[in-house]
C-alpha cells in the first residue's frame, strides 16, 4: 500500500472529530490514540468499555450446497475441527502453508443460514487470503467479500451492561457465539469474542449504519474510544499472537503454543495443508516455543531483541514487547529453543549491545477474562 494513499474505513470522520490521532496501519488510515492516550485508554478497557474500529479487517462469507461440504472445503485450509461447530458457534484457526508455516489467523463461525462459513482475516492479509481461498477451496464452495460491512468491538468488564441496554439479548450470548439482533434499530451481527482478554463484543453492521452504532455505543459514560496502541498492549498483556509478530511464515502453530486451537481429531487425522509439519511436532516437539517474557527493571524490550541463556548463548528473539499498564512494568512475548521455554528460566536481553536480566513467565500476563 505504499504506494498509494491508504484507505478510510467508514468511521473515519468520527474518529477524526474525537481527535484521533490516525497512523497508516494494514493499508489503512486507523486511529492509534484519543487524547486521553493510550495508558488511559487501556486502563478503561480493563474496568470498564473500550469500543474499538477493526472494519479493516476482512469479512467474507463461505457457501456451499450444504455445511458438510462448506465445512469438509474449510478443513482442507485450516487444522481447526470445522465439521462439529454448532449453528452460531465460532472457532478460531490459522491458514498453513505446504511447510507448515502460518499464513493468517482467523475466525470461522458456523452461520445460522445452512451451507454457509462466515470468516474474519487480518487486514494486511486479506488479499492474500482472500487468493488463497480461491485457489484452494473445492469446486463448489463459493467466496463472497463482504466489503460493505464494518466492524466494531466492544471490549471491558462492562461492555455486556453497555450493551445489554441497546439490545437485552446479547446477555445470553455464550462466548466464541454470535447472534443477530438489533442495537437501536440497526441490524447487526454480534459474537461475544475480542482481542483484548476481557469479556466483550465484536459488533457486524453495515457500513452505512456504522457511524450511527458508533455514537450510540459511545453516548452510554460506561464507553470510551479506544485506539490501536491501547489495542495491542492489552492484547500483549491477555497473551495473544499478532499476525507479522508472534505468527508469520515461517512459525508453525505447534511453535506459537495453538495446539489447543487444534481439535484432537484434526490432530490425529490431518489432512490439511501444512498437516505433516504439525503432526510431526505434535509427535517429537517443536525446536523453539513462544513464551512470556519478564524483563527486570524499567526498560522495555522491543520487537527484534535477542534472547540469550545465563552463558551468552543466542537462544531466541523477542517477537512483541512494550510496557503493561496493568502490569506495571515492561512485558513481552518472543520464541525461545524449548530447552529454555520453562517458566522461571532466567534469560538475558540484549538491549543496546548490553545484557538485561528476565525471566521467562507463564502467559497471559494478565489472567483472561472471557465469559465461559
Amino acid at each position: 500500500m505504499s504506494d498509494s494513499a491508504p484507505h478510510r474505513t467508514s468511521l473515519y470522520e468520527n474518529h477524526v472529530k474525537l481527535g484521533a490521532r490516525m497512523v497508516p496501519f494494514a493499508g489503512y488510515d486507523m486511529p492509534v490514540q484519543y487524547p486521553a492516550g493510550i495508558i488511559a485508554e487501556h486502563n478503561w478497557t480493563r474496568q470498564s468499555a473500550g469500543l474499538f474500529d477493526v472494519s479493516h479487517m476482512g469479512q467474507c462469507l463461505l457457501e456451499g450446497a450444504d455445511f458438510e461440504t462448506v465445512a469438509k472445503a474449510m478443513e482442507a485450509l485450516v487444522p481447526a475441527d470445522v465439521l462439529s461447530l454448532k449453528p452460531h458457534q465460532q472457532r478460531y484457526s490459522q491458514f498453513l502453508n505446504e511447510e507448515g508455516g502460518t499464513l493468517d489467523d482467523l475466525m470461522i463461525t458456523r452461520h445460522v443460514k445452512d451451507g454457509t462459513l462466515y470468516v474474519v482475516v487480518n487486514a494486511g492479509r486479506k488479499e492474500h487470503d482472500y487468493g488463497w481461498m480461491q485457489k484452494h477451496l473445492a469446486e463448489g464452495v463459493k467466496l463472497t467479500r463482504r466489503d460493505d460491512l464494518s466492524l466494531v468491538a466492544l471490549q471491558g468488564p462492562k461492555g455486556e451492561e453497555a450493551l445489554a441496554k441497546l439490545a437485552p439479548a446479547v446477555k445470553d450470548i455464550a462466548f466464541m457465539h454470535y447472534a443477530d439482533v438489533e442495537i437501536g434499530g440497526i441490524s447487526a451481527r454480534v459474537s461475544r469474542s475480542g482481542y483484548t482478554g476481557e469479556d466483550g463484543f465484536e459488533i457486524s453492521v453495515s457500513s452505512a449504519d456504522a457511524s450511527k452504532l458508533w455514537d450510540l455505543l459511545l453516548s452510554d459514560p460506561l464507553v470510551k474510544p479506544v485506539g490501536l496502541g491501547a489495542r495491542d498492549s492489552l492484547r500483549l498483556e491477555g497473551g495473544l499472537c499478532l499476525y507479522g509478530h508472534e505468527l508469520d511464515e515461517a512459525i508453525s502453530p505447534v511453535e506459537a503454543d495453538l495446539v489447543w486451537s487444534i481439535q484432537k481429531r484434526r490432530r490425529t487425522e490431518g489432512g490439511f495443508i501444512g498437516a505433516a509439519r504439525v503432526q510431526k511436532e505434535l509427535a517429537e516437539g517443536a525446536a523453539r516455543k513462544r513464551v512470556g517474557i519478564k524483563p527486570e527493571g524499567r526498560a522495555p524490550a522491543r520487537d527484534g531483541t535477542v534472547v540469550t541463556d545465563a552463558a551468552g548463548r543466542e537462544i531466541g528473539k523477542i517477537t512483541s514487547g512494550g510496557f503493561g499498564p496493568s502490569v506495571g512494568g515492561p512485558v513481552a512475548m518472543g520464541y525461545v529453543d524449548t530447552a529454555s521455554a520453562a517458566p522461571g528460566t532466567k534469560i538475558n536481553l540484549i538491549v543496546r549491545g548490553q545484557p538485561l536480566p528476565a525471566e521467562i513467565v507463564t502467559l497471559p500476563f494478565i489472567p483472561n477474562r472471557f465469559k465461559r
